[in-house]
């Protein structure tokens, strides 16, 4: 039997519709992230991430350059959207999270640019930085559904996320990416000005293992279902490395995929703080593979 996206028994039972009402009410006094702006996004205010009502759409293509389990043979089909809730000072797509670079797109719009991708043979839905357009991308898939969508959706974000919201995605969301950042709070302060960060992202974490599992795939290898962790090596042990992964064994499960990427270079404002200013050494992205083997990771690197 292929496999059925979970969003397809909610909108069969006609919950898919409570869970968009629901999610809308947190656009009146935003509060769809740890920031709680509480601005009227409904009226056109905006908060720290600056987005407005109207999801804004940097590009919507079939993208290669994600894990393999997302990019199979023919890609992941990647809805980049603008703006974001964490806007690091370090951000390597600036010119989309913090200038805002990008188009409009309605919700109908949104629909068919999902049903576009399914066409082009893409393995999934991957909506990168989706977290303060929640409500409007789930508002869009009643019609891509009737439209004949079925893939599974990727929530591809910072891991700054509310864990009421990430509760009313369950069953909507079939593979949870988080960016897993920091674990030291004076860091987070430092360069995303979220202290909270490190305890949020533990909680996200685990809501999110309860809800979908450990990654699976299908015999072709491509992923249908559950967690991927993506963490970013940085300078001066800034990431919290060793820490973070340790968590991820003792607290989440040992067999979780875990993405331990090398690429950090030093963009937009990071020329300002020194112990970021450079990229990493092979040393230190060695030091990060070694724990994640001490901890018995071995999934994703």
């Amino acid at each position: 039997m292929s496999f059925i996206p979970s969003y397809i028994g909610l909108y069969e039972k006609g919950e898919l519709g409570q869970r968009i009402r629901l999610l809308r009410e947190f656009l009146k006094e935003c509060r769809l992230c740890p920031r709680e702006c509480k601005v009227d996004r409904l009226n056109g205010e905006k908060g720290v991430c600056r987005a407005g009502l109207e999801p804004m759409v940097s590009s919507a293509f079939p993208h290669f350059g994600e894990e393999p389990p997302l990019v199979g043979c023919h890609g992941s089909g990647t809805i980049f959207l603008t703006h974001c809730n964490l806007r690091c000072i370090f951000c390597q797509n600036y010119d989309i999270s913090h200038l805002g670079n990008g188009e409009p797109m309605t919700s109908s719009n949104m629909a068919r640019a999902m049903i576009r991708l399914q066409e082009m043979g893409c393995h999934n839905i991957n909506f990168v930085t989706p977290t303060h357009y929640a409500p409007q991308i789930v508002s869009s898939l009643p019609e891509a559904i009737e439209k004949g969508l079925r893939l599974p959706i990727v929530y591809n974000c910072s891991g700054y996320e509310s864990t009421e919201v990430i509760q009313l995605l369950e069953g909507v969301v079939d593979i949870y990416m988080p960016d897993a950042k920091y674990m030291n709070s004076e860091y987070s302060k430092r360069f995303s000005n979220a202290p909270d960060y490190p305890e949020v992202l533990k909680r996200v974490l685990r809501e999110m293992q309860h809800q979908v599992g450990e990654l699976t795939t299908d015999s072709q290898g491509i992923a249908e279902k559950g967690l991927l962790i993506r963490h970013l090596v940085m300078p001066h042990g800034v990431a919290s490395s060793e820490t973070l992964l340790r968590f991820i064994a003792e607290e989440i499960s040992v067999h979780s995929y875990v993405n331990i990427m090398d690429q950090y270079r030093p963009e937009y404002r990071a020329h300002e703080y020194p112990e970021i200013n450079r990229r990493i050494t092979q040393e230190e992205y060695r030091e990060a593979i070694q724990w994640a083997g001490r901890y018995k990771l071995y999934r994703g690197f």
